[in-house]
């Protein structure tokens, strides 16, 4: 899902920056960096993430260059290649792509309006890990209660297992505490700028318990996945001047907007979201199915996402759809989304061939 870029975002971006082109500054910049990037920019992201009574240890902190480098280096450190991590039956997509690379075969497991069920991870066969969405979920919008988190982290203490827990949409709702905050010693946590500031300008994060600090460290460097130094100087900038707090209360004023025209141009339809959230999942009415109104809506100019993407099994796959809703700017959202409606009322002409609707017997 790419965010939206706010009209603020390049001024408040380029006055940060402005000491970091100096030419002493900019030299240092230059310079290789490790995967536990520098003493400045884990401090300030430790401040950053801390939340509901919740604060991560900045020394526990490694660096990548996105959140999605983060997620391959956690995995790959947790689970050689032929072992099973759990996921949440519905995933996200990459997620899918870096096992296939790593060899790691996913397991679904079953969820509920909380999330995903302990008993399922119980139940699920021996897993090396579990993958997981706990706040705002992609694609559902789903947001684990604290008594969840408690006994998913008591369920990974009682079968001997680590999570590698997505907490990249967690500044959008931080009323709750981590997963971690309830296993610390079980939960790699993952998190990035790319929603905070903008998808091109993205440093990733790994908060990691103690004992898996040296094997996360080893797949980061391994896989090429820590952090340009310059990234990371930038980042340290933006985080502690404040730029990176401003943008993320422009980004959660935004997703509250988008939501109202959501629950405003589809009402009536089976949508399922967060008001905080950047995206929704949307069941769709008959006689569409996801492939032909995906299609449908393409020809159209808008781009959905079938439920297929986010499924591990692949007939299971749900009659749903995924809006992303961050992109466009907000008037293009709001005329996107009536064409949408109108579209899964009205069979049109184009789609009643592949439905197989309005067609003489």
């Amino acid at each position: 899902m790419t965010f939206s870029v706010p009209e603020e975002l390049p001024v408040l971006l380029a006055d940060s920056l402005g000491g970091l082109l100096r030419p002493d500054v900019l030299g240092s910049a230059l310079t290789p960096l490790g995967a536990a990037g520098t003493p400045a920019l884990r401090e300030a992201a430790a401040a950053l993430w801390s939340r509901a009574e919740w604060s991560p240890d900045p020394g526990r902190l490694l660096v990548a260059g996105n959140g999605r480098q983060a997620i391959a280096a956690a995995l790959a450190a947790l689970a050689p290649a032929g072992e099973r991590v759990g996921v949440e039956e519905l995933t996200y997509p990459v997620v899918k792509g870096i096992a296939a690379r790593l060899g790691i075969t996913l397991v679904p497991l079953a969820m509920d309006e909380y999330g995903v069920l302990p008993e399922a991870v119980r139940s699920a066969g021996p897993l090396r890990a579990v993958y997981l969405q706990p706040t705002l979920h992609n694609p559902l919008g789903r947001t684990m209660t604290e008594q969840r988190r408690a006994e998913i982290a008591e369920v990974l203490r009682e079968c001997d297992i680590y999570a590698v827990e997505d907490a990249i949409y967690g500044f959008l709702r931080e009323d709750l505490p981590p997963l971690a905050a309830f296993a610390p010693e079980r939960v790699v946590v993952v998190d990035s700028l790319s929603k905070r500031v903008a998808p091109g300008l993205t440093v990733g994060f790994a908060v990691v318990p103690e004992a898996l600090g040296g094997r996360v460290a080893s797949a980061l460097r391994s896989g090429g996945w820590t952090a340009p130094r310059f990234a990371v100087e930038a980042a340290t900038r933006w985080l502690t001047d404040g730029t990176v707090t401003t943008l993320q209360d422009i980004k959660r004023r935004d997703a509250a907007a988008r939501q109202r025209l959501v629950r405003e141009h589809l009402e009536g339809f089976a949508i399922e979201s967060d008001p905080r959230a950047f995206h929704c999942w949307w069941r769709l009415p008959d006689p569409w199915r996801a492939d032909t109104f995906v299609a449908a809506a393409a020809r159209r100019g808008i781009a959905v996402t079938p439920g297929a993407a986010f499924t591990i099994v692949l007939a299971h796959a749900p009659n749903a759809v995924r809006l992303a809703l961050s992109a466009p700017p907000i008037d293009t959202l709001a005329t996107a989304l009536a064409t949408l409606a109108a579209l899964a009322r009205n069979v049109p002409e184009d789609a009643e061939a592949e439905l197989g609707v309005g067609l003489p017997d």
